[in-house]
C-alpha cells in the first residue's frame, strides 16, 4: 500500500494497481469528460473515451471496502453510460445527482442552455456511510418556517417542527462554479485547472459518504480538492494525476488552503 495522505505523479492504472483491494472507504473522482479542452480530456472518438473510462473504474471499484461509497463527475451524457457500467460490477446505485452550476455561460441556440453536470453515487453494498444530517441545507420558505418554529405544522395528525439544522439535502445542487465564482470586474479569470469542482461541493460529499479518520482517494485528482477537502473534515487522503504541474499545485493547495 502507498503512502496515505500524499497526492503522487502517476498513471491511473499504475498508481491503482498499487492500492489494496477493499481499502478505500469513499472514492470521488472527476475524471476526463471528453470535451476536447486539454490533452489529458482529448479523445479520438466517443467509443475510445469510453474503452479508457470503464478500463479504469474497472481497475478502481476492487479497491473499494464493502462498505464503501463512489462518486463519479461527468456529463450527463456521458452518465448514462457509466452507470450501466457499473451497475455490471453489482455495485447500488443510490443518487443521480444534478450539478446546478449557476455558471452564466449560455451559448446554445439550437437546445437548451447547458448548465449542468452529474453526480453518480453509488455504494459498494447495503451497508454503507450515510451522515444525512451532516449535510442538510436551509429551508427555502423562510416565512413559513419561522412560524413553524413556535408552533410547528400539522402534518397527518401529528405535529411537525423543522429541524434546527435545516432540511433534507436533495439531489439537486445549486452550487456556483469556480469559473463564475472567482469573477474579477465582471470577467471570468482563466483558472489553472479548466474543470475545478467548488470545495463546498467535494466537503459535502465527504462529510455524508464518511467518517473521520476514513480513507478517501481520487485518482485524477487535478489540482487537490478532494485532497483538501479531507484534510480539512478530518479524512486521510490519497490520490494522484499524470500532470506534474497539477500535483505540484495541489500539494502548495495543501499547504496553504488556496489556489
Amino acid at each position: 500500500m502507498l503512502k496515505i495522505n500524499k497526492i503522487y505523479h502517476s498513471d491511473c492504472f499504475e498508481f491503482l494497481k498499487k492500492i489494496e483491494n477493499k481499502s478505500i472507504d469513499l472514492v470521488v473522482v472527476d475524471p476526463p469528460y471528453f470535451l476536447n479542452k486539454d490533452v489529458w480530456d482529448t479523445f479520438n472518438s466517443h467509443k475510445e473515451f469510453l474503452y479508457f473510462t470503464f478500463s479504469w473504474i474497472d481497475a478502481l471499484i476492487p479497491k473499494i471496502k464493502n462498505n464503501g461509497s463512489l462518486y463519479i463527475f461527468n456529463t450527463p451524457f456521458n452518465c448514462a453510460f457509466i452507470l450501466s457500467h457499473i451497475l455490471k460490477h453489482g455495485l447500488k446505485f443510490r443518487n443521480w445527482i444534478t450539478w446546478d452550476k449557476r455558471d452564466g455561460l449560455s451559448n446554445g441556440t439550437k437546445k437548451y442552455a447547458n448548465g449542468q453536470e452529474t453526480i453518480l453515487f453509488f455504494t459498494k453494498s447495503n451497508d454503507y456511510v450515510f451522515n444525512h444530517n451532516d449535510i442538510r441545507v436551509p429551508y427555502e420558505s423562510t416565512e413559513r418556517i419561522f412560524y413553524a418554529k413556535k408552533k410547528g405544522i400539522l402534518k397527518n395528525g401529528k405535529r411537525w417542527f423543522p429541524n434546527p439544522k435545516g432540511r433534507l439535502c436533495g439531489e439537486v445542487w445549486h452550487i456556483t462554479s469556480e469559473r463564475h465564482k472567482n469573477k474579477i470586474n465582471g470577467k471570468t479569470p482563466k483558472l489553472p485547472h479548466f474543470t475545478p469542482k467548488p470545495l463546498e461541493m467535494i466537503e459535502r460529499i465527504i462529510k455524508a459518504s464518511s467518517n473521520r479518520g476514513d480513507l478517501v482517494l481520487d485518482c485524477f485528482m487535478g489540482t487537490g480538492t478532494t485532497a483538501l477537502a479531507a484534510k480539512k473534515l478530518g479524512r486521510n487522503f490519497i490520490g494522484c494525476d499524470s500532470n506534474k504541474k497539477y500535483v505540484l499545485l495541489a500539494n502548495k493547495r495543501l499547504k496553504t488552503g488556496k489556489f
